[in-house]
């Protein structure tokens, strides 16, 4: 993609000779006197899948209300496909041409996965084929079967499938692989990459950090509301050389660091940073000053950083749980 890493506190916007098909400047959205969303700048193109991750309460999903036209702003500016999503005008139009997948509920509990997907078509001049759609998504199984009774990852897929059947220029996915099985996982990235390769710009959400390595053509990292980091997986991962390995916490970092000749953290309790490259000099050390101590080794990597270990960096906690308002 050719889109240099940022990393900053604040905003970072990806710039483009082209008009992205999300175009958000400056967005802030505030809950009375909490700000959720603090000068967001995201621009995503057509053909492209950019994942949005965050922590619960960072503001993503905040972010992705605002631009689905579920949720008001309070400053900035919002364009998708060209139109003002808090405009009623832009969200009556971009109501056709946009595909929103919600992370439960939204379908009559007593209707079927081939009778969901006939009615959602019906409600556009230009659809998917919805038996084609339904065996797709690896549902035609169960197409009869009431929504109450499927399971939670057949429930994804389906939502997946309504988001889909009329056949948007943009597509908004809470959580896709959420709860999945692997069959499931795999016919979802399957029909990530249909969208792209149609041109569809794809905005994704989501807590599990490998899916956003395999789907996503660039990440996106929101923070207390802000973005602190975007770029492909290898812009992210690919700057920082280190030794990472789990002890028991509290170790003397200080004394640590003198031995090996380098910076030593403790990212997280028990996970500590060693900051030069995993050489055999190094290992060797490392290994030693734990033995002389009695403390054992654990979970010991040298090289590029994760895209796990970017994430732990930069937000000071995992990818949680479903997040509610934030």
């Amino acid at each position: 993609m050719g889109v240099p890493i940022c990393v900053a506190v604040g905003s970072c916007a990806m710039p483009s000779q082209h008009a992205a098909a999300v175009d958000v400047r400056g967005l802030v959205v505030r809950y009375g006197q909490l700000t959720a969303v603090d000068g967001v700048d995201l621009q995503a193109q057509a053909g492209e899948v950019v994942a949005l991750l965050g922590r619960n309460g960072a503001g993503k999903t905040s972010t992705v209300e605002t631009l689905e036209g579920y949720r008001r702003r309070a400053a900035g500016s919002v364009n998708v496909l060209g139109l003002d999503p808090g405009e009623r005008a832009g969200a009556h139009q971009l109501a056709k041409r946009m595909g929103v997948m919600l992370q439960r509920g939204g379908v009559y509990p007593g209707i079927g996965p081939a009778e969901a997907v006939r009615l959602f078509s019906s409600y556009y001049e230009s659809h998917e084929d919805p038996d084609d759609l339904i065996s797709r998504m690896g549902l035609a199984p169960v197409a009869r079967t009431p929504w109450r009774r499927l399971s939670g990852g057949e429930q994804q897929r389906l939502s997946m499938a309504l988001a889909l059947v009329g056949r948007p220029e943009v597509v908004f996915l809470d959580e896709p692989t959420a709860g999945v099985d692997p069959q499931g996982r795999s016919s979802i990235r399957a029909e990530i990459s249909r969208l792209r390769d149609r041109d569809v710009c794809v905005l994704l959400t989501t807590h599990e950090l490998e899916e956003a390595e395999r789907a996503a053509d660039r990440i996106v990292i929101i923070d207390h509301g802000r973005v602190v980091a975007s770029g492909t997986v290898a812009d992210l991962t690919g700057g920082l050389s280190a030794v990472r390995f789990a002890a028991p916490p509290g170790i003397d970092v200080s004394a640590l660091g003198s031995a090996l000749g380098a910076d030593v953290i403790e990212e997280q309790p028990g996970r500590y940073l060693v900051g030069t490259p995993g050489t055999p000099a190094t290992i060797a050390a490392l290994a030693s000053w734990l033995a002389e101590r009695d403390l054992p080794l654990a979970d010991l990597r040298a090289g590029s950083e994760r895209l796990e270990d970017v994430f732990l960096r930069l937000t000071g906690g995992p990818a949680d749980g479903a997040e509610g308002g934030g």
